[in-house]
């Protein structure tokens, strides 16, 4: 506490708490030593203000109520009765709808009754009922019955606004205090009579009474000074009114007892509202002894909160200070802070500078939303369009793509930055074509939107943009190769963006693989549906890998390659072929000496390439990669052969030849009884039995799908006479191989 107390810091806070203090007791005391008369005369007169609000307010409820009533008058009703006295309900109801429509506009309308002189029906907001239901069930009065309104109705009078009072529901028991309007008969706007129950709770909820002085009440009287509302129950006004002299164009003021009566008169109908208000402060000596009182502790009070609040914000302060760097120096910590400020606004200004930097990253994020093709909340599309004019200046756009390949130095990767050649790509297709928007999407791939006033400009912008990526090829032909795609000319429209985009992707899958330029014109890509595959070729390169000669299979795959580009097929067709040819070749690098971590490396590591790959030589060369890699993972030794993979293939591919078990021996570099062993114990079955069942499988193919005879097919699947084919088939199958085609339906 003492090392607090010795803080200098820690006495500027209490002293310039003190000083707060100071300023306090001074006004105080000016406020102290003013006259309680006037603080209430201030009071009075912003009560006078409130309560002349409140008779506003009032007065446009009213006029709402006049309003409902006129247009309730000018629906039509003169054909409603029959001629023979009933009422027509189509058009009851129809009024009925009208008259709800219209209450329903205003919250303090708790209903509107309809009635005829001539008849007991009454139509309301809610339904239709009768009057005497109406008054002595629904709104019942312990003043006024059904009676009455019926007689007071259809007797002559001046628009009325009966005092507020509860009227109670006997069907549920609830009660609700209300107000009823019934509106004057001596010049009829129709055959109708009219009652509008006001709300008094909801009127009263929608008129902020709270604002008046406290301890006020509020009277509400007619132009006949009848009571219509008072806020203020058991409120006697007969001495009130017969002496004071009321000037309707004027207010005026009584004072009876303790109280305070102003009167105020409503310009538009004439209602008298009365205020009530205690008259001056009793007591006065008691509120300023009590005043006096207060002003004291209040001075204590605020010492003793200076000092909690100094010891409070003392480390606030030093954290602040040691947050702008100040700590370590001496001097006054509010200076420390200012010191602080006057860095941070440094600081500042120097981000300021960044903000084109944020400002292109947010195009280009807004761009790239454009091309994915999803939707987007209505808050972001908005914030999207913000950007729009800066991508398109011209009433038609070509969108365009820049492919950059590093060279293979491993130093010329790392020099260039992105920031850099991204800007190197605007700049120069903006000097092309004035107005061009560059934007880097991903690895090396730049997108560019080209403005173009008429399409007919397309065809100089192409030889342009193929101008440009020649220039480009040759100035940085030690860091990059580069390959470009224009698309067809679209309206400057940024739903067109999504569908050029897809037209660029196009371009880079359908491009030919023997092309001459490094320029793709998505305009003038035609199909191409040769492809060289072929399957014996592939099975001669998969057994090739297989018994470990390379150099034919890379002969194979060279014939493949050559052939597939003098079709001139699209490139992704070429990278399918190659992809295909990949797995085939990895099919034979499942051997036990193959790592799998490299396997699955060594496949991530071609397909990345392939995907990458500009040209048919690439393509080419990846392969080629991977048959060497799985080359070395083989075992040439005499019984390399003697794996599952190779047996189950070579049946498969020969099981139509006399596959006897010496063969088979001959083909593995074996002998006869250890090829039997060895595939008893790794097949589960021996021999003969296996190679039945893949003979089997096969004439079961050929009886259902071909018309040959049953020796024909056993000719074909290796038995030597149709006899023989049909025992083995019936043993295997249980049935004979002409009771399987009948039943499977051929």
């Amino acid at each position: 506490m003492n090392r607090l107390i010795a803080s200098r810091g820690l006495l500027q806070i209490f002293f310039a708490l003190q000083l707060v203090i100071g300023i306090m007791f001074i006004f105080n005391y000016i406020v102290y030593k003013n006259s309680i008369n006037g603080i209430y005369d201030k009071v009075s007169e912003n009560n006078r203000m409130v309560i002349k609000n409140i008779i506003q307010s009032f007065d446009t409820h009213f006029s709402s109520v006049n309003n409902l009533i006129f247009n309730i008058h000018s629906l039509p009703s003169d054909r409603v009765k029959l001629d023979n006295g009933s009422m027509d309900m189509e058009k009851v109801i129809s009024l009925r709808d009208s008259i709800a429509s219209f209450a329903s506009n205003m919250d303090i309308v708790e209903d509107v009754i309809v009635s005829f002189d001539d008849h007991d029906l009454a139509i309301t907001s809610r339904g239709t009922s009768n009057l005497d239901a109406l008054f002595d069930r629904r709104y019942k009065s312990q003043k006024f019955n059904s009676m009455f309104w019926k007689t007071f109705t259809r007797s002559e009078h001046e628009l009325t606004v009966f005092p507020a009072e509860v009227y109670a529901d006997m069907a549920s028991g609830f009660g609700r205090n209300l107000m009823i309007a019934v509106d004057s008969n001596k010049v009829r706007m129709s055959n109708k009579n009219l009652m509008v129950l006001i709300n008094v709770n909801k009127l009263l909820k929608g008129i902020d009474l709270h604002s008046m002085m406290p301890g006020a009440s509020l009277i509400v009287m007619d132009a006949d000074k009848n009571v219509i509302l008072s806020t203020e129950e058991n409120l006697d006004l007969v001495d009130i009114l017969n002496d004071v002299y009321f000037n309707p164009s004027q207010e005026a003021s009584l004072t009876h007892g303790n109280y305070e009566y102003n009167f105020y008169k409503s310009d538009y109908n004439g209602f008298i509202y009365i205020n009530k208000l205690p008259y001056k402060f009793q007591n006065i000596d008691s509120v300023t002894n009590a005043n006096r009182w207060i002003m004291y502790g209040a001075i204590v009070l605020a010492a003793i909160l200076s000092l909690l609040l100094s010891i409070y914000l003392y480390r606030p302060v030093k954290n602040i200070v040691h947050l702008l760097g100040g700590s370590s120096l001496k001097g006054n910590d509010f200076v420390k802070i200012q010191s602080g400020i006057i860095k941070v606004q440094r600081e500042n200004e120097s981000l300021k500078k960044q903000m084109d930097l944020v400002d292109e990253d947010i195009r280009r994020s807004v761009f790239l939303q454009t091309l994915d093709g999803h939707h987007h909340s209505r808050e972001q599309e908005m914030q999207m369009q913000k950007h729009y004019t800066h991508f398109f200046q011209c009433r038609h756009f070509m969108m365009a793509a820049v492919y950059l390949q590093a060279s293979g130095k491993e130093a010329v990767k790392a020099e260039f930055v992105l920031e850099e050649l991204t800007a190197q790509i605007r700049s120069s297709l903006q000097e092309r074509y004035g107005h061009a928007v560059v934007y880097h999407v991903e690895q090396l791939k730049f997108l560019a939107l080209i403005g173009l006033d008429q399409p007919s400009e397309r065809r100089q912008l192409v030889r342009g943009f193929e101008e440009y990526i020649d220039m480009f090829n040759r100035e940085f032909a030690d860091s990059f190769k580069a390959w470009g795609c224009v698309s067809r000319t679209y309206e400057s429209k940024i739903s067109n963006c999504r569908e050029a985009y897809r037209n660029i992707q196009d371009g880079q899958l359908y491009r030919n693989v023997n092309a001459d330029t490094d320029m793709v014109d998505t305009e003038q890509i035609r199909y191409v549906p040769d492809l060289y595959y072929p399957l014996q070729q592939i099975e001669k390169l998969s057994n090739c890998m297989l018994s470990g000669k390379v150099d034919e299979g890379l002969q194979i795959v060279n014939d493949i390659f050559q052939h597939n580009v003098n079709l001139q097929i699209h490139h992704h067709q070429m990278v399918h072929v190659t992809k295909s040819m990949f797995f085939l070749v990895m099919k034979q690098a499942d051997s036990p000496s193959a790592d799998r971590h490299e396997l699955f490396r060594l496949e991530s590591d071609f397909i990345r390439k392939v995907d990458q790959a500009f040209t048919c030589e690439e393509l080419q060369k990846a392969l080629i990669e991977v048959m060497r890699v799985v080359a070395n993972t083989r075992n040439h030794d005499p019984r390399s052969k003697l794996n599952p993979a190779f047996i189950s293939q070579y049946i498969e591919l020969h099981y139509m030849e006399n596959l006897y078990l010496d063969h088979m021996a001959e083909v593995l570099d074996t002998s006869s009884k250890y090829f039997s062993n060895y595939f008893k114990k790794t097949f589960g079955v021996n021999y003969v039995e296996y190679l039945n069942k893949v003979r089997l499988s096969h004439a079961r193919e050929y009886l259902r799908n071909t018309d040959l005879s049953i020796a024909e097919i056993g000719e074909k699947t290796g038995y030597s006479n149709s006899s023989t084919f049909t025992t083995t088939f019936k043993k295997y199958s249980g049935v004979s191989p002409s009771e399987y085609r009948k039943a499977s339906g051929k």
